[in-house]
Formats: structure tokens, C-alpha cells, sequence
């Protein structure tokens, strides 16, 4: 009979704890959905009225050409890329290109093959002229930014103006 008189005793004060900490419980989730901030609603947009409704044509696409340096020869490439070259390739150490407008000084570089190449290792760019085109690249991402890039001269047939072609010329 004790033991039924113990459990009865256990039980009850077990419920009165389990409804004192539900209460407790009640109250702090009370509290804190009062505490909630209030959401502002945004308003509407009216519609536009009808005639401002215009369909927009797609923008034409737009070679990128930079300004012209004074005293610079225009350099045109493939996909409406060009780049302006100011000095003389024959006989000048370094030479001043325009891509992206900026330009860089780029100073000569010898080569085995008869190119002329003027390179900047700081900035990473990279001219290379052969007698049927000029290059440019990019040494810090490996690409190739210009292709196939020509005077007016050279499209009408002359070679392009580079340091071995010079030689040559004179030597014959």
C-alpha cells in the first residue's frame, strides 16, 4: 500500500510540473509571435497605359574600333577588331599600340623566324607581324585577341611593313 501511496504522490506532482512547464512554454511562444514585426505590404504598379507600349528592335551589333593616335597607322582585323600602331616597325625599338582604349609600349623582341614581335611583359600584350598579317595576344589568359589584322596598304596586296621586309628590300 505504500508503494501505491509513493506512485500516487510521484504521479501527481509529475502532472503539476508537466502543466507548469507547458504553461511556461505557452507563454514564451506567445511572447514571441507578439514580438513578430508587421509586414509592410508594397504597392501595385499600375499597368502602363497602351500606347507606351513600344516593342524595342534589337540593337545592331557595333565593331569595336578606338579612336585613331595622331601620326598612328590603323590596323584592321578579322571580326570588326582594330588597333592603332604608332612608330615605325622598320627601324623602331619600341612601339606604341592602341587596343582597348589604352595604349601600351611595347618593346622589340628578337626572333629566329623574321617576325617582328613587340612584347610587354608587364601588361602581357603581344604583337606579332608576319608579312601577311599582325597578331595580337594576350600572355596572361593564352589567347589570341586580334587575327588577321592589316593596313589598307596590305590589303591591297603590299607586304606588311615589318623590320625583315625592310632588310630585304634594301639587300636585292
Amino acid at each position: 500500500m505504500k508503494k501505491l501511496l509513493i506512485a500516487a504522490v510521484v504521479a501527481s506532482l509529475s502532472a503539476t510540473t508537466l502543466v507548469a512547464a507547458n504553461d511556461a512554454f505557452a507563454q514564451t511562444a506567445s511572447s514571441t509571435t507578439a514580438t513578430k514585426k508587421p509586414v509592410v505590404k508594397k504597392k501595385a504598379r499600375a499597368p502602363a497605359p497602351k500606347h507606351r507600349l513600344i516593342k524595342r528592335k534589337p540593337a545592331k551589333t557595333v565593331a569595336k574600333t578606338d579612336p585613331v593616335l595622331p601620326g598612328s597607322v590603323l590596323w584592321s582585323c578579322e571580326d570588326g577588331l582594330s588597333f592603332d600602331l604608332k612608330g615605325d616597325m622598320k627601324r623602331d625599338q619600341i612601339v606604341t599600340v592602341h587596343w582597348a582604349n589604352k595604349n601600351y609600349n611595347l618593346p622589340r623582341e628578337s626572333t629566329t623566324t623574321g617576325a617582328d614581335r613587340f612584347h610587354d611583359a608587364a601588361t602581357g600584350l603581344d604583337l606579332v607581324v608576319i608579312p601577311t598579317k599582325a597578331m595580337l595576344f594576350s600572355d596572361h589568359d593564352d589567347s589570341r585577341l586580334a587575327d588577321e589584322c592589316k593596313t589598307a596598304e596590305m590589303m591591297q596586296g603590299a607586304p606588311a611593313p615589318t623590320q625583315s621586309n625592310a632588310l630585304q628590300k634594301s639587300g636585292s
